[in-house]
């Protein structure tokens, strides 16, 4: 039987993750495998991990979680080899992708036949102002996508989330809108009310020359973070940069790490695990529109972060 797929697009920051996350939280019996950029942002209830291997996570629900690493193509043919084999393959894009080069790659004829695309969902942050939706890659992921879902409601001013509703439906009139909170997106928008049914293939647009838009510049230290000097840090880079997360254990909590994440303007902290022996005490990644930033400007801003050697 055919197995599809939801593939889950949307900008740096979005709320992808949190979508990804609610659908293996809540699977509700379906076997579920989840195929994501960065397997360290899928938040599992501890009690919900059942065993780890070869890159994939095994759930006590029956879903699975797995990295994206290499050739698409290669990484569906091994899921779908898997015994059990996953009733559903969910797809989380890289923030900076353009859904239709991953469409144009399901449309081989030999995937579709095992794992047809049954829908994209692309993921919008309800806080940003309309005029975002004119950035040439939101445009892009809008222009895929059969459902949009609004995250960050809580967030955002209901004047302008109308206001968003209306830019969404200007620029994708056939998509269905919905609010995500806390990453809810209702499971019949989906995935197919009747499994034996496949879905049409789409029409691909021919594929443009991509332009290097953002560049990733990462970070390390053995050293632990100061935290006011970070919080003043990032406040400094936070105007040049797209996205940025990382894992550092501070002078003020040591022996624990903290998880660090930048989206839409917004950082957030939360506790993390024990460091790992061997592994650099701090570990940020920023993403920048090319140019923005320089290795030379964080290496000067992070330095003055870390405690005294």
């Amino acid at each position: 039987m055919p197995v599809p797929i939801l593939l889950v697009a949307g900008f740096l920051g979005a709320g992808k993750t949190t979508v990804v996350n609610h659908l293996l939280a809540h699977a509700e019996g379906r076997r579920i495998a989840a195929v994501v950029n960065d397997f360290g942002a899928i938040n599992i209830d501890a009690e919900l991990i059942a065993g780890s291997s070869d890159g994939v996570v095994s759930l006590s629900n029956g879903c699975i979680c797995c990295t994206l690493e290499g050739d698409l193509i290669r990484t569906l043919a091994t899921l779908l080899r898997r015994d059990p084999r996953p009733e559903f393959i969910v797809i989380e894009t890289s923030g900076i992708a353009d859904p239709s080069d991953i469409v144009r790659n399901l449309m081989d004829p030999v995937i579709w036949k095992e794992a047809p695309l049954e829908t994209v969902l692309c993921v919008v942050d309800a806080t940003q102002p309309p005029a975002a939706l004119n950035d040439a890659l939101l445009r892009s992921q809008l222009r895929a996508a059969d459902v949009v879902a609004l995250s960050k409601v809580d967030l955002a001013d209901p004047g302008a989330r109308a206001a968003t509703r209306e830019a969404i439906r200007a620029q994708r009139p056939a998509a269905v809108v919905v609010d995500a909170d806390h990453g809810e997106v209702p499971a019949a928008l989906l995935f197919p009310i009747d499994p034996d049914r496949m879905p049409e293939p789409r029409d691909v647009t021919p594929r443009r020359p991509a332009a290097d838009r953002f560049e990733t510049l990462s970070w390390t230290s053995d050293r632990r973070i100061v935290l006011p000097r970070l919080q003043q840090a990032i406040g400094r880079l936070a105007p040049k940069l797209a996205r940025a997360k990382g894992l550092f254990e501070t002078v003020e909590q040591p022996g624990r790490l903290t998880v660090f994440q930048l989206a839409g303007g917004r950082a957030t902290l939360a506790a993390g695990g024990a460091p790992t022996p061997g592994v650099p005490r701090t570990r940020i990644v920023f993403i920048a529109e090319m140019g923005a930033l320089s290795r030379a400007e964080i290496d000067a801003v992070m330095q003055g972060c870390v405690e005294a050697g």
